[in-house]
C-alpha cells in the first residue's frame, strides 16, 4: 500500500480498495475517527467549523485518488489557505476558562502553515495550468504567468475563474483585450457561477475606451445584480444627463442580467452591442 500524507506535500498516500465513487461520504466526525491522519493536525473545537469541514472532506476524497490532478491539488491549496487564515485569527482569541483550547488552535495554525508551505514548495515550477495559475496569482511568479498566458493564447482555458483572472491582468494595460476575455467569461456564465464584479471590470474598461454608454450599461447591470446603493446623479452624469438614453440603457441592463442568469449570453443580441468598436476619441 502506498502512503500518502495529505497534510504535507501529496507525496505519500494511503489507498484503500473497494470504495465506490457513488458511495455517500461520511460526516467529518466519522472521517476523523476512522482516518485520524487526516485530522491530527487540525484543532478540536468549533472555531472555523466550515473551513475545517471542507478541508477534511477534500482530504478524504483525495485519499482514494492515486494520482491527483493539478486542479485537485489546486483546490487543496485553496482549502489549506482558507483554514490557515481562519485558524490564525482564532489562535489570537484567548480562552479564559479553557486555555488548552487556545493552545490547540495555535498548534493547528503552526501545522497548517507548515503544510501549506510544503505544498507550495512542492508545486512550484509546475507546468500544470492550475498550479501555475496558483503561483502566478499568489506569488507573482513570472514563469508561472508565462504558462497560463501561453495556455490562453492556445485557447486551452475554459475555466471561468482562470479566464476572469486573465481578463483582470490585461485590464492594467490593454482594456480592449481585457474586454474580449471578459466577454469569453460571460459566454460561459450562468446564475450559479457568475461574479457581478466582472461587470465592473468591463465597465471600467469601457470607460478607459471612452464608451460611456456601455460604461453606464455595465454599471447598471452590476447594481441590478448586487442590489448595491448607487448615486443616481453620478450615474446619469456618465451619459451627460440624457434621461431618454438612460431609460433605454436601463432596459438593456435588465436584458443583460437576464441572459447572464439564464446562461444565454453567448447567443444574445446584447453581446453584439458589447462587441462594438470603441468610439473615436
Amino acid at each position: 500500500m502506498r502512503n500518502f500524507v495529505i497534510i504535507t506535500s501529496f507525496i505519500s498516500f494511503i489507498a484503500f480498495s473497494g470504495v465506490s465513487g457513488c458511495e455517500k461520504q461520511p460526516d467529518t466526525s466519522t472521517i476523523c475517527k476512522n482516518n485520524p491522519e487526516l485530522c491530527s493536525d487540525l484543532h478540536a473545537d468549533s472555531w472555523c467549523r466550515y473551513e475545517k469541514s471542507e478541508l477534511i472532506r477534500k482530504r478524504y476524497k483525495l485519499k482514494f485518488i492515486e494520482s491527483p490532478s493539478g486542479k485537485q491539488i489546486y483546490q487543496q491549496l485553496l482549502n489549506l489557505e482558507k483554514y490557515n487564515q481562519c485558524i490564525e485569527l482564532a489562535a489570537g482569541v484567548q480562552h479564559i476558562l479553557h486555555p488548552e483550547r487556545t493552545n490547540d488552535r495555535i498548534r493547528a495554525f503552526g501545522l497548517s502553515a507548515q503544510s501549506l508551505s510544503q505544498l507550495q514548495d512542492t508545486t512550484k515550477n509546475s507546468q500544470d495550468l492550475y498550479l501555475a495559475f496558483y503561483h502566478w496569482t499568489r506569488f507573482n511568479d513570472m514563469e508561472a504567468e508565462k504558462v497560463v498566458l501561453a495556455a490562453h493564447k492556445a485557447q486551452q482555458i475554459d475555466d471561468i475563474l482562470l479566464l476572469s483572472q486573465i481578463a483582470s491582468y490585461f485590464q492594467k494595460f490593454d482594456a480592449y483585450q481585457s474586454n474580449l476575455i471578459y466577454l469569453e467569461v460571460l459566454d460561459i456564465s450562468d446564475e450559479d457561477n457568475f461574479n457581478p464584479d466582472w461587470l465592473l471590470g468591463l465597465s471600467n474598461n469601457y470607460q478607459k475606451l471612452n464608451d460611456l454608454e456601455l460604461t453606464y450599461l455595465l454599471s447598471r447591470a452590476n447594481v441590478l445584480m448586487t442590489k448595491q446603493n448607487v448615486s443616481e446623479e453620478k450615474m446619469l452624469a456618465l451619459i451627460y444627463g440624457d434621461e431618454t438614453l438612460q431609460s433605454f440603457l436601463d432596459r438593456q441592463a435588465e436584458e443583460l442580467v437576464d441572459v447572464i442568469e439564464d446562461g444565454e449570453f453567448s447567443t444574445s443580441a446584447i453581446k453584439k452591442r458589447l462587441l462594438r468598436s470603441p468610439p473615436t476619441r
